[in-house]
Formats: C-alpha cells, sequence, structure tokens
C-alpha cells in the first residue's frame, strides 16, 4: 500500500477518535514524559527517538496507536505465538509497533496503564485491536469497531471489566434483580400457591399499596386479623384502590378493569393465614404471606422502581423471571418479554425527543413505554414539560387484562398514573381515532405466530405492523421486533401485505439481532423501521444490517448478559444507522433498493465485497496445490492433464 492509503487510512482513525471525544496528537506529543519516554523509541531500535501515529492521554491511561494500509500488516507472531518485537516486527506490522512503544512507555515509569492499538485495513475494511500493557502484562482484548469504550466517560469501565475482569455495577444489579425476583417468585408459589400469571398481580398489588405509606399505611397494619374486612389482604387491597384514586387514574373503566385483577389477594385464603415459619422480630409467631411479600417488596424492590432513575421495567422483569423460574417460556402465557437492551435501543434508532408523541399497541408490561417516558424526560427542559409528557404524550393498549394491569401499575409507580393506556384489542381500533391522539413513535413487539390458519390471518405479525404504521401521523417513526420469517413474506397474504406497506409507507431497513436476545424462547427476531405514510420510492435506498454480534451472550445459570463488547457494537450500529460510517462492509450492511416480493433481510442481498489478502490467496493457493497433489497420489492426476490413465 502506498502513503496516500496509509493517510487516508489515519484520517478515518482520527475521525473515529475525535467521535469518541479522545484529543489525539498525531505524530506528535505534548506531554513531556511521554517526549522523555519516546525519545530513545525508534522502531529501528537505534535508539533514537520514535513517536506513534496517534498517542492521547484519557483519565491517566495511555492510548497508543499504530495504523497500517495492508490487512496483511496487521500483526507478526513468534513460533510460540507470542507478538514479535524484532525490528522487522515493529517497523512493518501495527500491533507489533503498538507493543514496541507501549514497553518504552512503561520502563519510564510515568504511566502504568496503557492501551495499545494496532489497526490495519482502509475505512470499509479493517481490524483495530487494542492491547492493555500493564507493569507485569500484555493481554490482547477484543478487536472494537469505534473508540468509545476508551472515551473519558467509559476507560475507567471498560479497564475494571475487560483487563480486571470485574462486574460492572449495572451487572451486579441486574443480577442482584433476578436473585430477588428467583427468590421472591420462590416464596410467591411455596407459601402463596400462586400461578405463573398470578404472581405479578399480587407484586403490583402490593407495591401500588406501599405507594401509601406517605399517607397512612405502614407494614405493621398487616396483623393477620382474620375479620373479613380487615385482613392483610383486605387492607392492602384498600391502600391499593386509595393509590390508584390519588393517581388519578382515568376514565372509571380502566380503574375498575385494573382493580378487577387485584382481588386476588383479599379472596385467596392462604395468602391472608398466618404461617409459623414466616417469622419477623416483631412477630415471633409467624406473619401471613402478604405480610412476608410486603416486606421483601419494600426493602429489596420498592425504591429501585419507585425513584424512576432507570429506564429498566421491573415489573416486567420480574414477570420474565417469575416464566423462568416456573419452568415456562413465555409462549404459553402468550407473551415474549422484550429485554431492556433492546427497548432502549427502539428509543436511538428512532431518535427519540422529548416532543414526541409515543405508542405501544401491544405493551404487556410497559417496557417500551418505560423506556421511551424515561428517554424524553432526559431530554425534557423543565418540569412543566416532563409533566405534559407524562400526562399527554405516552399511550398504550394492552388486550390481556392481566397485563393491563401490570402495565398501569408500572407507570403509576413511574409517577405517571395518568398515562392513556387502555385494555383492547388494537386490531379493532380504527386508525383515524388513533391519529387524533397525534402519534409520531410507534413501538411495538406484537404477538407471534397467531396466524395459523384462514380464519386467523388477519392476526399476523404484517397485519399489525400495517395496523401500527397507518395509526400514525404522516412521517411518524415505528420500530417493531418479530420473527425473521415475517420479513421473507412466505404466504400470498404476506406478500400483498408488504406490497400494501410499500404503497403507503417507507420501509427504512431492518436489522437482523442476536438469535438468543430471547433468550429459552427459540424466536429469532428482527428490527424492522418505517416512516408512516410516505409511499415507498422505488429508488429508496433500504440499509439491511447484520446486528448478530451484538456484544451480548448466554451465561450458563445467568442467561443472557452484556460483554464488554456490546457498547462498542451498539456505537458502531448506531453511527452506520444514522450515516455517520457510509461505506460499512456489506458483510454488516447492505444499502439497496427492495420489491415486495423481496426477503427484507441481510442475508437476502449480502455479498461479498471484500477483496482477498495477498495471504488469503496464498492460503488459498496451498489448499489447490494440496489437494492436487493429493488426486495424483491416489492416481487421480489425468484430472489436471486431461489424460485419463489407462492400466493393462
Amino acid at each position: 500500500m502506498n502513503d496516500t492509503h496509509e493517510s487516508n487510512f489515519d484520517i478515518y482513525i482520527h475521525g473515529l477518535l475525535k467521535e469518541a471525544g479522545i484529543n489525539a496528537e498525531y505524530q506528535h506529543t505534548s506531554v513531556t514524559k511521554l517526549n522523555e519516554a519516546l525519545s530513545t523509541a525508534s522502531k529501528n531500535q537505534t535508539g533514537e527517538k520514535g513517536m506513534p501515529d496517534f498517542i492521547a492521554v484519557v483519565n491517566g491511561y495511555v492510548l497508543v496507536i499504530e495504523n497500517k494500509a495492508d490487512r496483511d500488516k496487521l500483526c507478526l507472531r513468534d513460533n510460540d505465538g507470542s507478538i514479535s518485537l524484532s525490528v522487522k516486527a515493529t517497523q512493518n506490522y501495527a500491533l507489533n509497533g503498538a507493543l514496541f512503544y507501549a514497553k518504552k512507555i512503561l520502563a519510564h515509569g510515568a504511566f502504568t496503564k496503557i492501551f495499545a492499538f494496532g489497526n490495519a485495513g482502509d475505512s470499509k475494511h479493517h481490524t483495530l485491536r487494542p492491547l492493555f500493557v500493564g507493569t507485569d502484562t500484555v493481554r490482547e482484548l477484543e478487536d472494537v469497531e469505534t473508540f468509545g469504550n476508551f472515551s473519558p466517560e467509559n476507560i475507567d469501565a471498560y479497564y475494571r471489566r475487560a483487563v480486571l475482569n470485574e462486574k460492572p455495577s449495572e451487572e451486579i444489579l441486574h443480577d442482584e434483580l433476578n436473585n430477588k425476583a428467583k427468590m421472591l417468585n420462590e416464596a410467591l408459589r411455596n407459601y402463596g400457591q400462586l400461578g405463573d400469571s398470578e404472581k405479578p398481580l399480587v407484586v403490583s398489588a402490593i407495591l401500588l399499596a406501599l405507594t401509601e405509606q406517605d399517607y397512612g399505611f405502614s407494614l405493621d397494619q398487616l396483623s393477620g386479623d382474620t375479620v373479613e374486612n380487615n385482613t392483610d389482604g383486605a387492607l392492602l387491597f384498600r391502600y391499593l384502590e386509595n393509590s390508584l384514586t390519588r393517581a388519578k387514574v382515568r376514565p372509571e373503566v380502566k380503574r375498575e378493569k385494573v382493580i378487577d385483577q387485584f382481588t386476588l389477594i383479599k379472596n385467596r385464603p392462604i395468602l391472608n393465614t398466618i404461617r409459623s415459619e414466616l417469622l419477623d422480630g416483631k412477630n415471633p409467631d409467624g406473619v401471613t404471606p402478604l405480610k412476608f411479600f410486603a416486606e421483601y417488596l419494600n426493602r429489596e424492590i420498592y425504591n429501585a422502581i419507585r425513584n424512576g432513575s432507570s429506564p429498566k421495567d421491573y415489573l416486567g422483569r420480574f414477570y420474565g423471571e417469575f416464566v423462568r423460574y416456573s419452568g415456562g417460556d413465555g409462549q404459553t402465557l402468550g407473551v415474549i418479554m422484550t429485554p431492556p437492551h433492546i427497548t432502549e435501543l427502539f428509543c436511538d434508532l428512532t431518535d427519540l425527543k422529548a416532543d414526541d408523541v409515543i405508542f405501544d399497541p401491544c405493551c404487556g408490561t410497559g417496557g417500551f413505554l418505560v423506556a421511551g417516558m424515561h428517554r424524553m424526560l432526559q431530554l425534557a427542559e423543565n418540569d412543566i414539560q416532563r409533566k405534559h409528557i407524562k400526562e399527554q404524550q405516552i399511550f398504550g393498549i394492552e388486550v390481556r387484562d392481566d397485563m393491563f394491569a401490570i402495565a398501569t401499575t408500572n407507570m403509576i409507580l413511574r409517577g405517571d398514573g395518568q398515562s392513556n393506556l387502555t385494555c383492547e384489542d388494537f386490531l379493532t381500533k380504527k386508525t383515524e381515532d388513533i391519529q387524533l391522539h397525534g402519534i409520531t413513535v410507534g413501538f411495538m413487539n406484537p404477538p407471534y405466530s397467531q396466524a395459523k390458519t384462514k380464519e386467523t390471518k388477519n392476526l399476523s405479525e404484517l397485519n399489525f405492523i400495517s395496523h401500527l404504521l397507518d395509526s400514525l401521523l404522516s412521517g411518524g417513526r415505528a420500530a417493531v421486533i418479530v420473527p425473521v420469517s415475517v420479513m421473507i413474506g412466505k404466504t400470498k397474504d404476506d406478500r400483498e401485505l408488504k406490497a400494501d406497506i410499500l404503497k403507503h409507507h417507507t420501509l427504512e431497513g431492518v436489522i437482523s439481532l442476536n438469535k438468543d436476545t430471547f433468550y429459552g424462547v427459540g424466536t429469532v427476531p428482527c428490527i424492522a423501521l418505517f416512516t408512516a405514510g410516505e409511499p415507498h420510492p422505488s429508488d429508496k435506498q433500504v440499509k439491511f444490517i447484520n446486528f448478530q454480534d451484538d456484544g451480548w451472550e448466554v451465561k450458563m445459570h445467568r442467561g443472557l448478559v452484556e460483554t464488554e463488547r456490546a457498547k462498542d457494537r451498539k456505537q458502531y450500529l448506531l453511527d452506520c444507522w444514522r450515516g455517520k460510517i457510509k461505506d460499512a462492509p456489506s458483510k454488516f450492511m447492505v444499502e439497496t433498493t427492495v420489491e415486495a416480493g423481496d426477503e427484507w433481510l441481510h442475508s437476502f442481498y449480502y455479498y461479498n465485497d471484500e477483496i482477498p489478502t495477498e495471504k488469503d490467496f496464498a492460503d488459498s493457493l496451498a489448499d489447490y496445490l494440496t489437494f492436487e497433489f493429493g488426486m495424483i497420489a491416489h492416481g487421480r492426476g489425468y484430472l489436471f492433464d486431461g489424460k485419463k490413465e489407462t492400466h493393462t
């Protein structure tokens, strides 16, 4: 590669550094200690001064970056597999040169934590490989696509996670919440004999009652009284009614529908009977299961939900854990819960604004609404705008009574009792009536696989998508998560629906997701994004992205967990989606025109645009020669010279 190619790659790397907020200097450093350390760091190893392509100091960490335009010049290893520090290696290979500089800086003693990067390729096809170089260690880390993990905001957390193998605080909280949900699930089953769909209702009822602690309710009032109107369940029920009234839940039909779901706490004798094995300091003879549950929730969960400082759908998380630990997969209840990292991704992909009006027509426990409300509140400029967001900019529909009650509870606990949730069948709603609410953003995870016969074809995921798009204002944005099979359009009805969608709306892109996104369910999902009310132009370049490698992995006994690569992968996805990266490799993103009969998936449009390297060519040639030699050795040389051997 010539100097021009190398220079272009340097410009690309500089852009990535700048995007991450890293102030890196090019072939120069104004830091005195680094100048001293590099005064004898020539890669020729002659003892003269040397300088990496880029160098920066971020929160006390040094970033040393070496770039090569030839992808074959990423790294040279010694026979034992270690990164070579020979003169040839440090001069000609990116990672080797970066490691050489890092060791020089380390030996000087002023800095003890260094990230050395070897980058090779061009703006489209490249490898960015970091090393951590410390006093007693050189650790090779996972390749990255951005420098986001090394920004001033993220580098400390990345170091603790990737180098020290510490769990980040959010993962610790996630594990703690799961453990608490597991323990509570077992208690609800053992002491309350509650079914899968009843457990979250009991939890929701108690949490609503706990909101009345500022208005006269005390856990000490739960005494296990056997008088009908004074049992623990009756008291909790009375206070949760007060909570719904205080939250100004409207209309009355909504309030009554929620209340009806919670009557089991006062009508189920086993929940209101004192058990001697449930002890606490004040009640040596035992307490009722309801009091035990209430004390546990108040101590372990209530404040985490009530403070509203997180976009997480805690009740949805609890619901999912109840299903998981009961041996179910959610499908038996007709529910597939959307993971929190996906609900937050929806907010990013649709570029949610503080003045948007969001709508989820299949809102379940309210996960999308919680994430959307949290994002809009963060973007709001004052308390008046925040109040308006809560009261006028959140709409949801849920057809199941129990899930509707949980969603309503979720929003009340977030200080949003006036959110516009209704318990109805979305597909029976007139789209023109929904449009009157001024919906600008639609989020949806519709019911899956309901269109099994001609009689139920109207329940297909594509029909839900079409109905959602018709319900938004013209120019509104929609994001839906559905099985990849939906984007294929196998049946005639599906193909007709896809054609109708393109006739009235614009397909912006489809993102293929990690096959374990719905871990334990077996559904391989994708996200489809649309602009409503604008017919799809025939020359529209639609983005199809392969985001199966999203940095989330399944860990034994823990399920799907975030790795240190997740933030980097998400940032790269968003940079491609938003057009900051305009020339992504086709293995990640393809931009193309579409037709209704196409499979709207990356795999359908993918083509290999990667030019083989010299090493690829050499490897292929070696494979061919090995094959030819093997054929000749077995008497089949005629295959190569056109002359068939004869035997006498």
